[in-house]
């Protein structure tokens, strides 16, 4: 379905020098602004104007859950640095020692998690290839260059990294020969997932020359896109004006064998009920791809059951797939949002029991860990003691995925690194006892 579209895309987006002008329609106060404009000079802020008139409640401020989702709170750093940065933007510091000091307080905040400098790391010859990913042998992530930015940023974005404009922390590339190159020596890959950033900030022509090569390779079953858009800016769809052509890209990856998958991430209900979200949705089905849906267990935003059956069950009466279910990774605020795993598994089970069988294609709570996709079965007593019971849905070693492994019950744990082996010395994929654990 063709649409009449406008010929600009209408977009507005508001950054950091917009934050404090936003912030007084919360009607917070000077202190309460420059405490919350400390936080936002280490980890990044960016919205738009569909996300901040028609998704946040204003007059739930500062509760509103999209407001939460998008906007920095003055908690989610320590405090004594925040009122360092508060000091500093007081006091009228140079941008230099802003920068410095954010700087310092970024490197605290594992921007990298699960070894994503160092471990996915693909080579070609002796040479690193920059831009990619090949944690599994059979996927490929790949971050355009021209994708590293979103339409809106989340809160809990654990790829925060890509967006405070430190070179030495970003991971892109736009030589899409070189992905060709890689992937014609690694047979074995047969998905290519775009990611950023958000590769549908980019505008047909560009979106085109990633994927149209990659449509002559007989190896590639599928090509995902993972994206935010359809939450933060459905216009792309529906009235941009590239949208009809944005379209038929999918229409053409579709037709020519490949497995279109759209991975939309959704963090609450409140996102899905646009009617311009409704129509994108549609639109986009229309041309045979698949939309997944996937996103974070976030503490105050969507850490309820009744939040996540209400989103799997409206995705699937859209025509969705729910696909997963997250635990907020180890990076960046995560003391914040982090909710308990003993936790996210109630949620996750009392969830999964309300829906139909036709939603129960969701998996989680998953943790995407060094070693793999890490998921909760469930909590039990085994031999008198009280486990977790854990398998990998993916790894790094293929041996491992979907034996069911064992870790002591803690309460307080939040993410793998917090467990311990139960019933072994060691999970199965470490090759040896960790350090840490000889004292237990």
């Amino acid at each position: 379905m063709i649409l009449k579209q406008s010929g600009s895309r209408g977009f507005r987006a508001y950054t950091s020098k917009h934050l404090d002008e936003l912030l007084k329609r919360a009607g917070l106060g000077e202190e309460d602004r420059l405490r919350i404009r400390a936080v936002a000079t280490v980890l990044p802020f960016r919205t738009n104007a569909y996300v901040v008139d028609e998704l946040i409640d204003w007059s739930a401020v500062p509760d509103d859950p999209i407001y939460r989702l998008v906007f920095p709170q003055a908690d989610m750093l320590p405090a004594h640095d925040v009122e360092r940065l508060a000091d500093l933007l007081r006091n009228g510091a140079s941008t230099a020692e802003i920068n410095a000091a954010a700087h310092e307080v970024r490197m605290r905040l594992n921007p990298h998690p699960a070894g994503q400098l160092n471990l996915n790391v693909p080579r070609i010859g002796a040479e690193p290839v920059q831009g990619m990913q090949h944690k599994y042998p059979e996927t490929v992530l790949f971050f355009p260059k021209q994708g590293q930015t979103c339409h809106a940023y989340c809160t809990y974005c654990f790829r925060w990294a890509q967006f405070v404009g430190e070179a030495d922390l970003k991971i892109a590339s736009d030589d899409i020969g070189q992905l060709i190159a890689y992937l014609r020596e690694h047979p074995e890959v047969n998905s290519v997932l775009f990611t950023g950033g958000d590769p549908m900030i980019m505008g047909e022509p560009v979106l085109r020359r990633y994927i149209e090569p990659l449509l002559e390779l007989e190896q590639l079953d599928s090509i995902r896109i993972g994206t935010k858009s359809l939450a933060y800016w459905p216009q792309r769809f529906v009235t941009d004006p590239d949208a009809d052509a944005t379209l038929r890209l999918f229409e053409e990856v579709v037709k020519a064998g490949k497995n279109l998958a759209f991975m939309a991430h959704f963090s609450h209900p409140r996102e899905m009920e646009a009617a311009t979200l409704q129509q994108a949705v549609r639109r986009i089905l229309d041309t045979g791809a698949v939309i997944r849906t996937q996103a974070p267990l976030i503490r105050g935003i969507n850490d309820d059951a009744k939040t996540w059956a209400t989103m799997w069950r409206r995705q699937h009466r859209m025509g969705m797939v729910p696909y997963y279910m997250f635990v907020e990774r180890d990076t960046g605020p995560q003391d914040y949002f982090a909710v308990p795993l003993a936790r996210g598994y109630e949620i996750f089970r009392d969830a999964y029991a309300s829906v139909s069988g036709l939603c129960r294609t969701v998996r989680g709570p998953s943790m995407s860990a060094t070693p793999g996709k890490v998921c909760v079965d469930g909590i039990t007593e085994v031999a008198g003691q009280r486990v977790f019971v854990l398998h990998l849905i993916q790894a790094r070693d293929p041996e491992l995925v979907g034996r069911p492994f064992f870790a002591r019950y803690d309460p307080r744990a939040t993410w793998l690194t917090d467990l311990r082996p139960a019933f072994a010395d060691r999970f199965p994929f470490e090759t040896e006892v960790q350090p840490a654990r000889l004292s237990a």
